[in-house]
């Protein structure tokens, strides 16, 4: 193995998916405002298995303390208000028709509290995916060395493999504190 074999390039598109994959678990928490996005984990029994909701009904934010599901299929209804009820998000469709309106209670500073340690250990999942990356980035600088790598050239990969981690465990700490100050403003 050579120095050309380790792929700096790959390393850093998964440490970036990573970040990726955090900013789709932060938008799916509620932080007091309405969102289409906090719909997105919800499925829908629908014609035999389970739907995302987005594929059954268009999601609107006419206001910001309000989330409008507008059913395509009539007979889909009740199996959306269902799901909608029991995904955990505390809220309670009001139906009128294919519409369902759900209001957006305001969060009290207890269910707060419990969504900003939530998105902690979302950051913390994405910590630990990057320091695998890491460690798969190691790998094949040993590897490397074992194959014939000088010392100064195995030196300056795994400062670059870790100034790379360093760089993207920083974004995530901030995108945390960012989603954990938006969860606490009242």
């Amino acid at each position: 193995m050579s120095d050309e074999d380790i792929d700096i390039d790959a390393l850093e598109k998964r440490m970036t998916g990573a970040i990726t994959s955090l900013r789709t678990e932060f938008a799916s928490l509620r932080t007091g405002r309405a969102s289409a996005s906090m719909l997105d984990p919800v499925m829908v029994e629908a014609y035999g298995s389970p739907t995302p909701l987005n594929q059954l009904a268009t999601i609107n934010v006419p206001e910001p303390r309000m989330v409008l599901v507008n059913v395509w299929d009539k007979s889909m209804v009740n199996a959306v208000d269902k799901a909608i009820r029991s995904s955990g998000l505390g809220i309670n469709p009001q139906m009128d028709g294919t519409i369902l309106r759900l209001p957006i209670p305001e969060l009290n500073e207890e269910r707060r509290r419990e969504l900003a340690k939530v998105a902690g250990q979302y950051a913390e999942n994405a910590k630990i995916a990057v320091r695998n990356v890491r460690r798969d980035g190691m790998d094949q600088v040993k590897k490397a060395k074992a194959s014939g790598m000088a010392e100064d050239d195995q030196k300056m990969w795994s400062e670059e493999i870790q100034q790379l981690t360093d760089g993207v465990i920083a974004r995530i700490d901030a995108a945390l504190s960012a989603k954990q100050e938006e969860i606490m403003q009242v």
